[in-house]
């Protein structure tokens, strides 16, 4: 996925699309015939967010500028506002002794406590779009779950909906499965705790969002067990551009088109271009993005961070 090299003090030790991994040098083993697992030798992670996009599972170029940073600072926003949740990042205590974080990374990077993930993507829903309006308009369901006739794309559901995906392998699809699938999983304490505090988070930041004049049309959380306790403690990013769909309240409620009233702040330009722009059947690499689409997507991330923290 990318050429990320070790940092002073740090190790690489995996990339996905967006971010990368590092854990402490010094928690490495010696032994050079251990093949296991960095990330369960070493109590904490460093988390890097790249300004890397991807649409359509590829990573494009460019990248977006600032990108990294404005998804760094919107998750540790919004695990400040809350409190209540038991996240991933790094306590004081836990931080003594490591290794210093290069300044040139500082500000899209998380330390966090290495957590055992569970393979649900937590994904609620309090309007109708996106792959769900898909799924609904084939089925009248989303995960096996009935909702009224007639609804259109963008309408507001008559209560959110917990709808979860089984995050698959690298390389593979995520598989959206039922509550029940959860279960089998994971075990019923724990799908039954992932359901009741997404579905808690979500209806917190929607109020936060609606007193900002933004509509969280949907989210997905990602969870793992504090390897000490035990306890389910929301991980990875939090309620960001790239995690949710936020629309303006605004133009929601107006007359505009249905696109407009659902422009969204995030890679949603960055998809429509690639529609457009790129057969997938009969090119296998996608294009290069131009500067403009480039420009409107930084734009619309800064934006939102703008809408929430009340800070440029």
């Amino acid at each position: 996925m990318t050429d990320a090299a070790d940092l002073l003090g740090w190790t690489h030790v995996y990339s996905g699309k967006v971010r990368d991994l590092y854990v402490p040098t010094a928690a490495m083993t010696d032994d050079d015939s251990w093949t296991g697992d960095p990330l369960q030798l070493s109590p904490v992670v460093l988390v890097v967010a790249s300004d890397r996009v991807s649409a359509f599972d590829e990573v494009l170029e460019p990248a977006i500028p600032g990108k990294g940073a404005l998804l760094t600072r919107l998750t540790r926003w919004w695990l400040d506002q809350l409190p209540e949740v038991p996240n991933h990042l790094a306590a004081p205590h836990e931080q003594r002794g490591l290794p210093e974080i290069p300044g040139e990374i500082a500000d899209r990077s998380m330390l966090c406590r290495t957590l055992d993930m569970f393979p649900v993507e937590c994904v609620v829903r309090g309007y109708l779009t996106g792959s769900g309006w898909k799924e609904y308009r084939a089925t009248g369901a989303i995960g096996g779950i009935r909702l009224p006739e007639g609804l259109v794309d963008g309408d507001r559901l008559p209560e959110p909906i917990y709808t979860p995906a089984w995050k698959a392998p690298l390389g593979e699809h995520d598989e959206n499965i039922s509550f029940e699938r959860t279960i089998e999983l994971v075990g019923e304490p724990v799908a039954t705790r992932l359901r009741d505090l997404s579905l808690e988070i979500f209806a917190r930041a929607s109020a936060i969002a609606e007193n900002r004049g933004l509509i969280l049309a949907d989210t997905k959380f990602e969870f793992g067990a504090d390897r000490e306790t035990g306890v389910v403690t929301l991980a990875d990013e939090v309620l960001t551009s790239d995690s949710s769909r936020y629309w303006d309240a605004a133009g929601y409620v107006s007359e505009a088109t249905p696109e407009l009233r659902m422009a969204s702040f995030d890679k949603q330009i960055v998809r429509d271009w690639l529609a457009t722009n790129w057969d997938r059947e009969a090119v296998e690499e996608p294009p290069t993005l131009p500067y403009e689409i480039v420009e409107q997507t930084a734009d619309r991330y800064r934006t939102l961070v703008e809408r929430l923290t009340g800070a440029a």
